[in-house]
């Protein structure tokens, strides 16, 4: 399987690294790893790209290989971007979970192109209470400063792009979000109105995957082109992807999705049968 391109930008520090390493005079992993009181391992797994360093690995690193001011700055800039391209949840919501809302606010706000799938309903499309739901889930798995009234506020914020004319916004969903509630049943009634008074909303194109549809690709996960970036959400973290090729990939899968979604009277009929049962 290739790497992804964060795998090749880990691989890539592990590089630079390395050479560090070796022009600093040690020959092998374990004499470097005993020169910073650390075990073998870690120092291979770093190399190799196995292992993201932490900013102080990256500190001690440099220090004990007596790195030059500008290997300093330029592993310390590709360091910053490797984090930001893979973030755990943990460390995602420790600042709240509003603060992470209020960050698609800001991007969305200023994007051009919005298309997303997913396997819940978006977050564009939610209802207060359903959202409340999904951000409660989210705060009993992963943790974080419980703010979820604030986040639905903010949450709440980012469906005003919905109304603003100028953007391309595609969100395609999966029936089983509506089949496989993540909230009681009259919350989920609730949704389900709410999505069907979406389909037709100027500007937005709304569709639904049906269940019984035969696939283009096995769905593993959702996620969201915004512009030229994708952003795909694990059980433990959110990554940032913007390799051209991988957009790419993304882009020609939600189009196969499209041609099997249904849309418009046909999306009507599974949103009214998911409410009936």
């Amino acid at each position: 399987m290739a790497a992804s391109s964060f795998e090749k930008r880990r691989e890539a520090f592990g590089e630079r690294l390395r050479g560090l390493r070796a022009d600093a005079g040690f020959v092998t992993g374990k004499d470097f790893a005993r020169a910073l009181g650390w075990n073998a391992p870690k120092v291979s797994k770093i190399e190799n790209g196995r292992q993201t360093a932490s900013a102080e690995d990256l500190d001690a690193w440099l220090t004990a290989a007596s790195a030059a001011p500008d290997d300093v700055e330029q592993l310390r800039a590709m360091l910053t971007g490797i984090h930001e391209a893979y973030i755990t949840w943990k460390d995602r919501v420790r600042a709240g979970h509003r603060a992470r809302q209020e960050e698609s606010v800001d991007r969305e706000a200023r994007a051009r192109v919005i298309r997303a799938f997913e396997v819940v309903v978006p977050g564009l499309l939610q209802t207060p209470e359903y959202a409340r739901h999904i951000l409660t889930a989210h705060a009993e798995l992963h943790g974080g400063r419980q703010d979820i009234t604030e986040a639905v506020r903010s949450r709440m914020k980012r469906q005003q792009i919905l109304f603003e004319p100028g953007r391309k916004i595609e969100l395609l969903i999966s029936e089983s979000a509506l089949r496989h509630p993540i909230a009681p049943r009259e919350i989920m009634l609730g949704q389900i109105h709410r999505l069907i008074a979406s389909i037709g909303m100027p500007d937005v194109r709304v569709g639904i995957v049906p269940l019984d549809v035969q696939l283009p690709y096995p769905l593993l996960h959702g996620w969201w082109i915004i512009d030229d970036v994708v952003l795909v959400e694990t059980v433990t973290a959110e990554l940032t992807i913007d390799d051209p090729d991988e957009l790419a990939v993304h882009s020609r899968l939600i189009d196969m999705l499209w041609e099997v979604a249904a849309e418009g009277d046909k999306a009507r009929d599974i949103l009214a049968a998911a409410a009936r049962a």
